[in-house]
């Protein structure tokens, strides 16, 4: 019984989000709440929400404080030579556009912080998108599957888990695994060109001064439509009022970008152009600090240096950063609460995210949900698979790593994969090998904290990231499993 109210409690989750019946937040605390009353234990709620609030509060604290961070060194300019040189390779070309935010997200994700990698990535890219008027969501997907790949790095985290979980050592799991990872990346880069021909097949290719130019709420607002695949700027434009239904959509394009860049368009009127983030192109806005680039520069690279090294936890890291940043760059008080004020959007989205996730990961783990969910797989796995655990074990860490958390698939089910993989003779680093295939998909699980960073910076739905997303982080996942077949990795 539990394993069903498990998976139906997943379903109804991802269901609802999907069709924007109920916002994350909200379905994250109220479907777990009312499952665990159908499973019988409504009384033990408080101290299951208890238990997942405890255990993410450090993540919520260093998300916190590391958007205040990061915002703060966008603010001051730190990351303007990136946007400037971002912008010289793009030339305003949508296809280029969308395969350099697949080559910025591997670069920044060297650091092994999901987070991190989401923050620089979206500040740097999201003025492109949004002149440009791409579909902000093709961003987000491309972003979390070149994340996803690069996030098993022996200091990302699952392969260290997998390492702990069966007494391994990292190296010789990671090593061997780097020619099928590196042929995951380059099928996310092949994916980001085709994603990117189809946005500029729906857009045309404009200039780079037009893509700089600040667009007044009276000035008409010059909206490319599907050109094929000229590159003129006077064709195939078509002008519209100002906050007007956006782009439209192109017939040949993938549906699920044209009705997210539909929807990405269409926010003229509810959300300001002066968005701060636009600013980001902006050389003489007021809150630049050249001046101090070379102190902001050495103190994120120490920051970095710090976290990988693991000289202090995480967020007490960001919180030091976050409060030496703002001292520094905005001595004066009516600054520093400028500046808070200023981003304290995204730290309210993000952390009411991550907590909210926690009634989510509460209940499935408290009520034991997530336990039987694994059982029930690894039970129903046909005796004549046993000497293709490594397979199996490739193919279940998709849809695992997804529904649950990594610690949760390391430490409670690859034990139990790796022990049935030893009795028909697959070595216990072929079964580690193959966990890590699922990371491009499990960096878009609702479970994943950095995803809201993602998606809430980006001003994207997170059932509109999912509905893109899942079917193509699958197929990535999958290339990686039949690279590491193909080599006799796994």
């Amino acid at each position: 019984m539990l394993t069903i109210l498990g998976f139906a409690m997943i379903a109804t989750f991802l269901v609802l989000i999907m069709l924007k019946k109920m916002s994350p937040i909200a379905a994250l605390v109220l479907i777990p709440a009312l499952f665990c009353v159908f499973v019988g234990k409504g009384a033990k709620l408080g101290d299951y929400v208890l238990d997942g609030v405890s255990s993410l509060a450090p993540t919520a604290a260093m998300l916190m404080f590391a958007i205040v961070y990061f915002g703060v060194m966008i603010d001051v300019g730190l990351f303007d030579p990136i946007v400037r040189a971002i912008l010289k390779f793009c030339k305003a070309d949508p296809l280029r556009i969308v395969v350099g935010t697949a080559l910025l997200a591997a670069i920044v994700s060297l650091d092994g912080d999901g987070s991190t990698t989401f923050m620089i990535t979206v500040s740097a890219m999201y003025p492109l998108y949004k002149r440009l008027k791409m579909s902000l969501v093709v961003m987000t997907g491309v972003a979390a599957m070149a994340n996803g790949v690069m996030n098993t790095l022996p200091w990302g985290g699952p392969t260290a888990r997998a390492a702990t979980a069966l007494k391994l050592d990292a190296g010789d799991i990671f090593v061997p695994m780097i020619p099928a990872l590196a042929v995951g990346l380059l099928g996310v880069i092949a994916l980001s060109y085709v994603l990117g021909r189809r946005e500029r097949k729906r857009l045309g290719v404009l200039t780079l001064d037009e893509a700089l130019v600040e667009k007044t709420e009276t000035e008409p607002e010059t909206v490319l439509v599907g050109a094929g695949t000229g590159t003129g700027t006077g064709a195939g434009r078509k002008t519209v009022p100002a906050g007007g239904s956006g782009s439209g959509t192109d017939a040949d394009a993938d549906a699920d970008a044209d009705a997210d860049a539909g929807t990405d368009a269409g926010t003229g009127a509810d959300e300001p152009e002066e968005d701060a983030r636009l600013a980001g192109l902006d050389p003489n806005r007021a809150t630049l600090r050249p001046r101090l680039y070379w102190f902001n520069a050495l103190l994120t690279v120490t920051l970095l240096t710090a976290m990988i090294m693991e000289w202090l936890p995480i967020p007490v890291l960001f919180l030091l950063g976050a409060a030496l940043a703002l001292t520094v760059n905005f001595p004066h008080m009516p600054d520093q609460k400028a500046r808070l004020g200023a981003h304290a959007e995204n730290v309210l989205n993000v952390a009411g995210m991550v907590f909210a996730a926690a009634v989510f990961t509460g209940v499935l783990t408290g009520t034991g949900m997530v336990d039987h969910m694994a059982t029930w797989l690894v039970d129903n796995i046909p005796d004549g698979m046993g000497p293709h655990m490594a397979f199996v074990t490739g193919v279940l860490s998709i849809p695992l790593t997804y529904f649950m958390s990594n610690d949760g698939f390391y430490f409670g089910v690859l034990p139990v994969l790796a022990e049935a993989g030893q009795a028909h003779g697959v070595s216990s680093l072929e079964i580690a090998r193959a966990s890590l295939v699922g990371q491009p998909l499990h960096m878009s699980s609702p479970l994943v904290p950095a995803v809201y960073v993602l998606v809430g910076m980006a001003k994207v739905e997170f059932g509109d990231h999912t509905r893109f997303v899942v079917k193509w982080a699958a197929l990535t996942s999958l290339v990686i499993l039949a690279a590491g077949m193909l080599f006799g990795i796994i």
